[in-house]
């Protein structure tokens, strides 16, 4: 979870080949209504988010029903959607890749052919509820590299016996 340009993609797809489990990119979720919002500039509203929260709550209760587990790459940027997430799987574990505002915004600016212009990370900060103590997870510093900050999520999954055994294999 985190702002844009954060890196939840690129670290999620990295950790989910870890874990050997799938991997969902949330954006790709998102109704084309919403990617064109956004591309023009605009935040979504609650109103918006609602179809794309409920398709990524089912994505979850999937993977917790079959049993194969997943890593999301979502911006789960407010408390309540990721207790939302949390009620689609019990097991849910959260990995804030967390970074300064300048930094995001460089980030953004940089990519090409992404729906998500540089001027929503702004608002992005202003919706960002960060961790709570009652949240399972990890913060970690997102200018860190992608294998670290795989092997610390690993190393905090294994610690927290959210994994184990021969399917996942011990970090390091």
């Amino acid at each position: 979870m985190g702002v844009s340009g954060c890196g939840k993609s690129s670290t999620g797809i990295l950790l989910a080949e870890r874990l050997g489990v799938p991997f969902l990119e949330a954006d790709d979720l998102h109704p084309a209504a919403n990617r064109v919002k956004m591309a023009a500039g605009r935040p979504l509203t609650e109103e918006d988010r609602r179809p794309w929260l409920a398709a990524i709550s089912e994505w979850i209760e999937q993977a917790t029903a079959s049993r194969t587990g997943g890593v999301v790459a979502c911006s789960a940027l407010r408390y309540r959607y990721r207790q939302m997430f949390r009620r689609a799987g019990t097991r849910v574990w959260l990995l804030h890749l967390a970074l300064d505002e300048a930094t995001a915004l460089r980030r953004v600016a940089r990519r090409a052919g992404h729906f998500m212009p540089a001027a929503l990370v702004d608002s992005q900060f202003a919706e960002l509820e960060p961790l709570g103590p009652d949240e399972p997870g990890l913060t970690v510093d997102a200018d860190n590299s992608r294998q670290a900050i795989v092997d610390q999520a690993a190393a905090a999954l294994h610690s927290a016996g959210r994994v184990g055994g021969a399917r996942y294999p011990e970090p390091g």
